[in-house]
C-alpha cells in the first residue's frame, strides 16, 4: 500500500510552482492544475524518463519540502509518544521522518507510467482550515483509487498533514510501526531505525552528468 501511496503522492509535488501565493489559491485548485505541471514534467524531462534517481531526488526535495508539514506529520504519527520525546528527539524525528518521506517517493517516482487522476468538488465552508480534497486514479485495466488529503490552512498556504489510500491513512499506517520501535528499543531506536530505513533508498548519484 505505501508504494501506491509514494507513486500517487508524487503527482502533487509541484505545489510551490507557481507564481500565486499559496494561501490565495483553494486546496482543491491548488492540487488540481499542479499535478498537471508535475505530469508534463514527467512526460518531457528525459532524465526523469531515464530512471535518473539523482534528477529525480533534486525534484522531489525541490517540490515536496514547502507543501507538507512534516513537523504535524511526525507529531501525529508519534501520537502520546511525542510528549515523552526531548526537544532534540524530536528534532531529529522530524529530520528523519521527512528525509524517508523525500527518498521514498524519489524512488518510487520513476515508476510513474499513465494513469489519470480526477479531483473531485470540494466540501468546503470559507471559514474552513482544515479541508479533504479527494481524488481518484484511474489506471487502465484496474479499478479506480481513491486517494484523499488532509490539508489544514497556515499563513503560508494550504499544507498537506496527512493522505489516505482506499481508506487507509499514512499516519495511521505509519503510528504502528512508529509505536511498535519504541516499544523495543525507544526514541532513539526508532530514530535510528528511520535513518537506517531512509539511507537504503536514497538516491544514487547521477552517471549523466545531470542532463
Amino acid at each position: 500500500m505505501l508504494r501506491t501511496f509514494f507513486l500517487l503522492l508524487a503527482w502533487m509535488l509541484g505545489f510551490s510552482a507557481h507564481a500565486t501565493p499559496a494561501n490565495d489559491t483553494p486546496p482543491d485548485a491548488l492540487a488540481r492544475t499542479t499535478t498537471q505541471e508535475v505530469l508534463t514534467i514527467l512526460k518531457q524531462d528525459k532524465a526523469l524518463q531515464r530512471a535518473n534517481q539523482a534528477k529525480v531526488h533534486e525534484l522531489v526535495e525541490a517540490k515536496i519540502l514547502p507543501n507538507f508539514d512534516f513537523n504535524r506529520m511526525t507529531q501525529l504519527v508519534l501520537g502520546r509518544h511525542w510528549s515523552r520525546a526531548t526537544p532534540k528527539q524530536k528534532q531529529e524525528l522530524v529530520t528523519e521522518f521527512s528525509n524517508l518521506l523525500v527518498r521514498t517517493y524519489s524512488s518510487s517516482l520513476i515508476a510513474y507510467t499513465d494513469q489519470a487522476i480526477e479531483f473531485k468538488p470540494l466540501v468546503m465552508k470559507p471559514d474552513d482550515n482544515d479541508v479533504t480534497v479527494r481524488s481518484e486514479i484511474r489506471q487502465p485495466g484496474g479499478q479506480p483509487i481513491a486517494i484523499n488529503y488532509s490539508m489544514y490552512r497556515t499563513s503560508f498556504g494550504w499544507k498537506v498533514y496527512d493522505v489516505a489510500i482506499d481508506g487507509v491513512s499514512l499516519v495511521t499506517n505509519y503510528r504502528a510501526s512508529f509505536a511498535s520501535t519504541i516499544r523495543q528499543s525507544g526514541i532513539d531506536g526508532l530514530i535510528k531505525t528511520l535513518a537506517t530505513q531512509s539511507a537504503r533508498v536514497t538516491p544514487a548519484p547521477s552517471t549523466d552528468g545531470g542532463t
